[in-house]
């Protein structure tokens, strides 16, 4: 059983968090990164610090130095900084680190000084209760950078189904979903994998129910499509969402990737 994440945060100058599994595997975030490189990397571009954080990246350490790697094509003196409770996970990383990248003991109050642009944390709220989610979000939220972003995502075991919730100093703004064409039968498969916060909202009356429901049929009706790839049948799906007046975000270059963004407020559950 999963001890609740707000009684982990009273323990004074202890991490704020859990120990969790920790399961990780090579490149398994990286149509997320893909995402970040993309659509977000103006926020690293204008950042006056570029520092970011990999929020409990697991038994192995490969997901952040990938982040790394990665966001280094974006800003040369990016920090990433990778954060996990589990002192062990941190000494064993150790040996990885280098100039930009550095690995740290803590939990969600961030134990890094400076204001983070970007704190990535996959797999990690999916393993605490839902009524955890909405003070860990503001937690974090209240440590970000102007112009800032929380990523709080949710994957399989290689990276195939990913779905993910982008905050900022706000509130969340937006759900993406990225799904490895020939993968799946229906699009609404990636529920499995929906964040803490919408996991248990998948039932009738709810906005995520309505989303994948329509996504399913927007799918079906472009199966016609299907002659020409599965990436000219997403497009097609993605296009009829937004002509049906979903708040489909982004456009053509990211559909075909397999991805598609929504606003929140068109997913966000009921009260």
């Amino acid at each position: 059983m999963v001890q609740k994440a707000e009684r982990v945060a009273g323990k004074s100058g202890k991490p704020v968090g859990n120990v969790t599994r920790g399961t990780t595997n090579p490149n398994r975030m990286r149509r997320m990164d893909r995402w970040l490189t993309g659509t977000q990397a103006w926020r690293l571009r204008l950042a006056a610090d570029p520092l970011v954080i990999d929020l409990g990246y697991g038994a192995s350490p490969a997901t952040a130095v990938e982040l790394f790697d990665r966001l280094s094509a974006v800003r040369a003196d990016v920090r990433v900084a990778g954060i996990e409770i589990e002192p062990d996970r941190v000494r064993a990383a150790k040996a990885l680190e280098r100039a930009g990248l550095s690995f740290h003991v803590g939990g969600f109050e961030l134990p890094v000084p400076g204001r983070p642009v970007i704190v990535r944390a996959f797999n990690v709220l999916r393993q605490y209760e839902e009524a955890d989610v909405e003070a860990i979000w503001a937690l974090v939220r209240a440590r970000l950078a102007p112009d800032g972003l929380f990523i709080d995502g949710t994957c399989d075991e290689i990276g195939r189904r990913v779905t993910w919730v982008a905050l900022d100093a706000g509130g969340p703004l937006s759900l993406s979903l990225s799904m490895r064409f020939g993968g799946f039968a229906l699009p609404s498969e990636i529920a499995e994998r929906l964040p803490k916060a919408l996991i248990h909202r998948n039932v009738p009356g709810e906005r995520i129910h309505g989303f994948l429901q329509a996504l399913d049929k927007a799918w079906l009706d472009a199966a016609p499509l299907a002659t020409f790839g599965n990436r000219q049948r997403w497009t097609a799906m993605c296009r009829s969402m937004l002509d049906a007046g979903w708040p489909v975000q982004d456009g053509p270059s990211r559909w075909r990737l397999g991805e598609l963004t929504v606003r929140w407020d068109a997913v966000a559950p009921s009260a």
